[in-house]
């Protein structure tokens, strides 16, 4: 059965870590301005990663450290979340997994475990809204222990493969093995992948028809072109990841 995360028409807009337009004052990625933003430009899925604070909340926050959005060097897990409050007081607000998940009940939630300390947590807090969470992380790691601490509390959140097992998949689709594809995939409902990685081209159409013909869907990032949009929705992509919400709704609705 289709995880409910995934109903709905295809293909899917995921505003990446929420959505700040170009005019926009003193907000940055991943607060409670850009979430936000995202629903109010019309997405209906927002990607976003978490870390854990000193005192243990998951937060919103790309970076180990707040260098490149704040230019403090510290890191999140040094800090509290009241004192991240007040960095990020100024800069579109802060914005814990918890609060995301009550203040924006109708948007499904991608979420990027980027700490080994928050993959418990992620999983413990997603529980109860497994329905519209699907966990992802470059770690394989951290996605089975966040996916395990749901499941243990009786929610089945959705799952996007780590690295390792995109990996595997591409090696079993370069063996033309469609069983191989299936048996590395079984675990998962998306490929999240970049087109390209260096010289190497992983999105194709036969990729795309490979990962498909194994029930899992594809999702593109972090693509901000139109123009690349309209060149990977005719691939048969399902899903562009992307910090111009905006526009790729604009090219998804013009193609319906």
């Amino acid at each position: 059965m289709t995880h409910p995360w995934f109903r709905g028409e295809t293909p899917r807009v995921l505003a990446h870590r929420g959505f700040v337009p170009a005019d926009a004052e003193g907000v940055v990625e991943n607060t409670l301005a850009a979430v936000a933003g995202a629903h109010a430009a019309g997405a209906t899925y927002v990607e976003s990663d978490c870390h854990l604070t000193r005192d243990g909340v998951v937060v919103l926050f790309h970076d180990a450290d707040l260098s490149r959005v704040t230019g403090d060097p510290r890191r999140v897990d040094e800090l509290t979340v009241r004192e991240l409050e007040q960095i990020m007081s100024t800069r579109g607000g802060l914005l814990t997994f918890a609060q995301a998940l009550s203040s924006f009940p109708t948007l499904r939630f991608n979420l990027d475990v980027k700490a080994a300390g928050a993959a418990d947590a992620v999983g413990s807090g997603v529980a109860r809204d497994a329905d519209r969470v699907l966990v992802a992380s470059f770690s394989d790691g951290r996605r089975r222990a966040a996916l395990a601490a749901a499941r243990d509390r009786g929610g089945v959140p959705a799952a996007s493969a780590g690295t390792g097992t995109i990996v595997r998949m591409l090696l079993a689709h370069a063996l033309g093995s469609s069983k191989l594809v299936a048996r590395t995939l079984r675990d998962v409902d998306a490929l999240q992948v970049p087109e390209r990685q260096g010289p190497l081209r992983i999105v194709t159409r036969r990729f795309v028809e490979a990962a498909h013909r194994a029930g899992v869907e594809v999702h593109v990032w972090t693509v901000n072109d139109p123009a690349a949009m309209a060149r990977l929705l005719d691939l048969g992509v399902d899903g562009l990841v992307t910090d111009r919400a905006d526009l790729a709704l604009s090219v998804v609705a013009s193609r319906r």
